[in-house]
């Protein structure tokens, strides 16, 4: 079983969705002291104790379940999860933490991010599977089978919860990021998408750069187009398409493909990325990605 630790804003920009990173992986961390788990082994234990007594609530081969009562830490999970896979989104938001930052954003603003969290609808499993719930005072934990990133199989999680004004909020942002979207309220999610993007468009160039180095090693030293590295499995063919990298690659030839370039431009200019990269290849060392705020324009044509 695996214990949440949230996780900050600069471990957030390695992952790949916005929404996915704050939904999925702010909650679900890595390991737990051994007290804790001896507590979740406990109430795991009970749990299926009652599963076993309970109609409502079987065993199966897909393992215990606990019996959900109203207005509990394991209702609001269930809830949280069940408008997540009904594409409800700003009132799935509404019983997280993230609650700020969405509350300002309009209708319109909120379908900007439509393809991010349809990325995340699309991962909820059918059947989120709740077998364990501790309560002390105004916190709690929710152990619940759910996925630790989009595509994995699902895996025994704990979600932390706090009682806020009587009701129940999931922690899905750690106190940094959660006094980060206070402070910038409905710009929180664009800024963040803006860093995630970045991140992700260096990444990119960083893979072109080790897929053309694989395919020259392979074709006496000549470089390929970017539909070559896409057939060969080297590149994701996302690359084609900024809708939703946000980002418009560029892979250039030169003298006959005995060289290249390679470039990621913000596709909206401040709203997709701010920072322009370059890839070039370097023949005193590993090829490099260079990135600066270039106002959207390519750093090399």
């Amino acid at each position: 079983m695996r214990m949440s630790e949230p996780k900050g804003v600069a471990e957030t920009l390695l992952q790949i969705s916005v929404f996915a990173v704050l939904l999925f992986n702010t909650v679900a961390g890595t390991g737990c002291s051994a007290a804790v788990s001896e507590t979740a082994n406990a109430a795991t234990s009970k749990a299926t104790t009652a599963a076993n007594a309970n109609g409502n609530s079987t065993e199966t081969s897909a393992g215990p379940r606990i019996e959900i009562e109203p207005g509990s830490p394991a209702e609001t999970v269930k809830a949280f999860y069940e408008r997540l896979k009904e594409k409800r989104y700003r009132e799935a938001i509404h019983l997280t933490n993230l609650k700020p930052a969405i509350e300002g954003l309009t209708d319109d603003e909120l379908r900007e991010f439509a393809v991010d969290l349809e990325a995340v609808a699309k991962a909820v499993p059918a059947d989120v599977r709740i077998n364990g719930e501790i309560i002390s005072g105004d916190s709690a934990t929710v152990t619940a089978a759910l996925p630790e990133e989009i595509g994995e199989e699902p895996e025994m999680q704990e979600i932390r919860l706090r009682k806020v004004n009587g009701f129940w909020q999931i922690l899905a942002a750690d106190e940094v990021t959660e006094a980060r979207i206070k402070k910038e309220g409905k710009n929180f999610f664009y800024e963040l998408r803006i860093d995630v993007r970045q991140n992700e468009a260096k990444e990119m160039l960083e893979r072109v750069a080790k897929a053309q180095l694989a395919f020259s090693l392979q074709n006496k030293g000549q470089f390929a187009e970017v539909e070559k590295l896409i057939e060969l499995g080297y590149v994701p063919d996302d690359i084609r398409s900024s809708e939703s990298t946000g980002y418009v690659y560029r892979v250039v030839l030169i003298e006959g493909g005995k060289t290249y370039f390679a470039t990621a431009t913000p596709a909206e200019y401040a709203k997709s990325g701010r920072n322009s990269y370059l890839l070039e290849p370097s023949a005193a060392g590993p090829s490099k990605v260079i990135g600066r705020d270039n106002s959207g324009k390519p750093l090399r044509e």
